[in-house]
């Protein structure tokens, strides 16, 4: 089985190194430091014309994956809006109080997205991991309609969970599962032994433009934003056809 370099880009330039690089596809969204947020309809509009095929993270705001009603329809919206700027899939997740899925705001996803394009792909995001069952949460994706899961294996990096992920494997049925949190190429052997179909990494470096001053809100601490690295990108690919 071929395994998938997905990148995690925020930017067409980082698009363009995932693709020059080898990579796959991407996963594109703002705010990575964060978690990644939605992206604009232009920056959906602009990475779809480097010809990469790009995945949209749909995701209102920072913090948890336990949705209000009003957050769920903005999403549902955000789906379509990406999809028809020329999103090849997109990304989403919501979790109930209890930690388990939240299956009717997934459920609205999906159905938005596939009323789009039939083809349009559906990946879980990581708060697979923050689920109370990882291993029970997999198993109901596929009569969801998800195409794929990008987890951690409920762990901190996707290293650390890789047992949990090979469990996931297992659980997943047709669903594909991605390996993906901290990954470096270093991993990706290992990564590859627990028989996901695809690989993750953000593969960032430092853009080194940090500002000092006035902060501009409460999680800014003058910081450089991060940019895509085309060597850790040519490195994961190396690894993966090694």
């Amino acid at each position: 089985m071929t395994v998938a370099l997905e990148i995690a880009v925020t930017s067409p330039a980082g698009a363009v190194v995932a693709r020059d690089g080898g990579a796959d596809r991407v996963e594109l969204c703002v705010g990575l430091e964060l978690g990644g947020l939605t992206p604009s309809q232009a920056l959906v509009e602009a990475t779809h014309e480097t010809g990469i095929p790009a995945h949209a993270l749909v995701r209102c705001r920072p913090g948890g994956f336990v949705h209000d009603a009003d957050e769920v329809d903005l999403m549902v919206r955000e789906v379509t809006s990406v999809l028809r700027s020329g999103a090849a899939g997109v990304v989403v997740g919501a979790l109930r109080p209890d930690r388990t899925l939240d299956v009717d705001a997934l459920r609205r996803f999906v159905d938005a997205a596939r009323s789009v394009r039939a083809t349009a792909e559906v990946t879980l995001h990581r708060a697979v991991d923050h689920a109370v069952d990882p291993v029970a949460a997999v198993a109901l994706l596929a009569d969801l309609g998800f195409t794929r899961v990008l987890t951690s294996g409920g762990a901190t990096t996707a290293a650390a969970g890789a047992a949990t992920i090979s469990r996931m494997v297992s659980a997943a049925g047709p669903v594909q599962v991605m390996s993906g949190a901290g990954v470096t190429p270093y991993d990706v052997p290992a990564l590859v032994g627990t028989g996901v179909a695809a690989v993750h990494l953000s593969a960032k470096r430092s853009a080194g433009s940090a500002h000092e001053g006035v902060p501009m809100g409460t999680g800014d601490d003058g910081s450089a934003h991060f940019v895509t690295d085309a060597s850790v990108v040519a490195a994961a690919r190396a690894a993966l056809d090694a």
